[in-house]
């Protein structure tokens, strides 16, 4: 979700990679659910070439999303080439998603007690009609939800923009390694639920508050809704991988496998 600190113009939107590309955010869906099924459970050695053949996509949006996986804390790459899978715990998840919360939580009321410019609010409300067009949909197939995880990860770039904290935003790029603390950790079985889907639109909502919040340069107002906004992510994750609110033709992933219960 980040990187580097040389640049200061705008130092978010260098630092947070966008997921543009809808192959790359689909081969990232996809092997982030073949890590979390088991399929390629703690300890397996991934290699690029492998996973090409596997998923059948060409090389460039595999590499980016196994490069993803990496950043996430998901996987980590081998001195001598390819990547080992992660394992973690239900409380990494938490912890993780709970120190991404409190770090844009700080950003957005700073963005809101420094004042943001007409031209990028503009910018983050321009991104939040693309969600609104996707979401007017009652069910969302892999394409569309794959457009809804860049425009969201894109929102969240223009969100750490707001504030212009290079020193906030390199904080976020480490706790973006922890698995699941990105605002685009989600996976493929939220396509098919319904409840899910029910909690992007409260998501998206809480998108649009607190760019008023900063607007309206209510600080203390703009980070309690970020605050709420992770919590809520780690509920939807929580409750698709549990199987709850899934058609019944549709388990949870098999025991969860990656992660430990406590």
């Amino acid at each position: 979700m980040q990187n580097d600190d040389a640049v200061h113009a705008r130092p978010a939107a260098a630092t947070v990679p966008v997921l543009g590309e809808s192959a790359q955010v689909r081969a990232l869906l996809q092997l982030r659910e073949l890590i979390l099924s088991g399929e390629l459970p703690g300890g397996t050695r991934i290699a690029e070439l492998a996973i090409v053949e596997r998923l059948g996509m060409s090389r460039t949006p595999i590499r980016a999303a196994l490069l993803r996986l990496e950043q996430e804390g998901l996987l980590a790459a081998l001195p001598n080439g390819g990547y080992v899978v992660q394992s973690f715990s239900e409380r990494d998840i938490a912890d993780g998603i709970e120190l991404r919360g409190t770090l844009e939580g700080l950003l957005a009321r700073l963005a809101a007690e420094r004042g943001a410019s007409t031209a990028a609010l503009a910018e983050a409300r321009q991104c939040l009609a693309g969600i609104d067009e996707l979401l007017a949909s009652p069910t969302l197939d892999e394409q569309k939800f794959s457009r809804y995880v860049a425009l969201n990860s894109r929102f969240h770039v223009l969100l750490y923009e707001l504030a212009d904290s290079p020193t906030i935003t390199r904080q976020l790029e480490r706790a973006a390694s922890l698995p699941f603390a990105s605002p685009s950790g989600f996976v493929v079985l939220q396509i098919h639920s319904p409840r899910a889907r029910d909690m992007l639109v409260v998501a998206q909502d809480q998108h649009r508050q607190v760019l008023d919040a900063i607007e309206a340069r209510e600080g203390a107002r703009a980070e309690a809704i970020m605050r709420e906004h992770s919590r809520l992510a780690r509920r939807n994750l929580v409750e698709v991988l549990d199987g709850r609110h899934l058609p019944d033709s549709r388990g949870a992933l098999p025991s969860f496998k990656l992660i430990r219960r406590r």
